[in-house]
């Protein structure tokens, strides 16, 4: 063997057998398939996700845009009575303006057909404006709002001119009024805030996420309340005071196997539990939040007990030493040493608790709301059962409205997984 061989601890070429060379070529090709398969694997699950996330903005995307048309309004004194604002006669207010915008609509059903290109909730929108302000009465107004379902279908391209009238919502006169008033600059597409400001409606145009985000606001704030002084209490209790016997190992045994139970068996026991047994209100937060909460401590106990782990003994040793008592060792030191992992896996769990439907819709979190809840006994939906109402609706306007949800529930999600992602780098220490 030559020096440098010796030196360097390889063998020539010549000591190799021709079998061991083969047997070598054959475990890098491995290793480099192993490694081609991994690229692929990766690369076919961001395709997947980019066709998913793709389609939804494609079919979504008009959703984030509303039609509205804005025409003078008078407000007839005689039609509103000043001391009470609420009372006046504003669908009459409403159709006879809009209508004075073609005066060559006479007949009583051209009439009829002319005003349904505004939304059916016009009126109620006027009469909002009037009793914020009641010093507009009398005046004359530029009233903007939005245009009924088929009309705003239109004007984004998903009902085409070139198809036939019978086999459309609009009308051929319908679509020349349209004209008209597009002409004249009276149609818009703005940014649809009430998307995320509205409430749920039977009209695709004024339907939106508002009381969905609300209630699925109060849901998740009363899991957290729940899970995650119940969850940390649990795993410190599990981790470092419990006897190691076969109790202890049956409870962790259970705590695993919850982990892993559909979200429906929860909904079940919510719904035999919370509601059937203490007779707590249905479709409320608090029910959603106590469902979601069972179902989120499994995560948040073995997250925790896995940071707990992550803790060298050496700081429990140290603070032992110095003469402290196990109680202050864990509360002092232990965990506060383990809370960025505690609180990343409890972020991670309510991501999973908000993107849940079927517990919530055991429970009856599908309800038609037509206004945001106002505290954690209120009626509400939540993200998921709103998008479910959502895709089980007739109206054409609903399927946009369903994809632009998904995207709005997909953006919490993401918001949530990055603070996670964000406080696991912020307060991580390394040991």
């Amino acid at each position: 063997m030559s020096e440098a061989a010796m030196t360097t601890g390889t063998a020539p070429a010549s000591f190799v057998s021709d079998a061991a060379l083969k047997r070598l070529q054959k475990r890098k090709a491995a290793d480099r398939r192993l490694k081609y398969y991994g690229l692929g694997a990766i690369g076919i699950a961001l395709l997947l996700l980019a066709t998913l996330v793709t389609s939804l903005i494609i079919t979504g995307h008009t959703a984030f845009l509303q039609t509205h048309v804005t025409y003078p309004v008078y407000l007839d004194p005689a039609k509103i009575d000043a001391q009470e604002p609420s009372k006046g006669n504003y669908r009459s207010i409403v159709r006879d303006s809009f209508t004075a915008l073609f005066p060559e609509v006479t007949a009583v059903r051209e009439k009829r057909a002319l005003t349904d290109i505004l939304t059916s909730a016009a009126p109620y929108i006027l009469r909002d404006e009037v009793v914020d302000d009641p010093e507009l009465i009398g005046q004359t107004i530029d009233f903007t709002v939005p245009v009924s379902d088929p009309f705003d279908q239109f004007m984004k391209g998903n009902i085409k001119r070139e198809t036939p009238e019978e086999d459309r919502r609009v009308t051929n006169q319908e679509i020349v009024w349209v004209d008209q008033l597009v002409a004249e600059g009276r149609l818009s597409k703005p940014l649809n805030i009430g998307l995320l400001t509205n409430a749920d409606s039977r009209f695709p145009e004024m339907a939106g996420l508002a009381g969905a985000i609300t209630g699925s606001f109060f849901a998740l704030l009363v899991c957290f309340l729940i899970s995650f002084p119940t969850g940390i209490a649990a795993a410190v209790y599990l981790e470092e005071f419990a006897p190691k016997n076969k109790f202890t190992d049956l409870i962790e045994v259970n705590i695993n196997n919850l982990a892993a139970v559909p979200s429906v068996v929860f909904g079940l026991l919510g719904l035999a539990v919370f509601l059937g047994t203490f007779g707590l209100p249905r479709s409320a937060p608090l029910v959603g939040g106590m469902t979601l909460a069972l179902m989120t401590l499994p995560t948040i106990i073995i997250t925790t007990r896995a940071s707990l782990k992550a803790v060298p003994p050496s700081i429990r040793e140290a603070a032992l030493g110095i003469g402290a008592s196990k109680h202050q060792v864990m509360m002092h030191h232990v965990v506060p040493l383990a809370m960025p992992g505690i609180l990343t896996g409890t972020i991670i769990g309510l991501a999973q608790a908000l993107g849940e439907t079927a517990p919530l819709l055991l429970i009856g979190m599908n309800a038609f709301i037509t206004s945001p809840p106002g505290g954690i006994l209120d009626p509400s939906t939540a993200l998921p059962t709103q998008i479910f109402i959502w895709a089980d609706s007739p109206e054409r306007g609903f399927v946009s409205r369903t994809s632009a949800a998904i995207l709005v529930l997909l953006g919490f999600l993401v918001a949530m997984n990055a603070i996670a992602i964000y406080l696991r780098r912020r307060f991580e220490r390394r040991w």
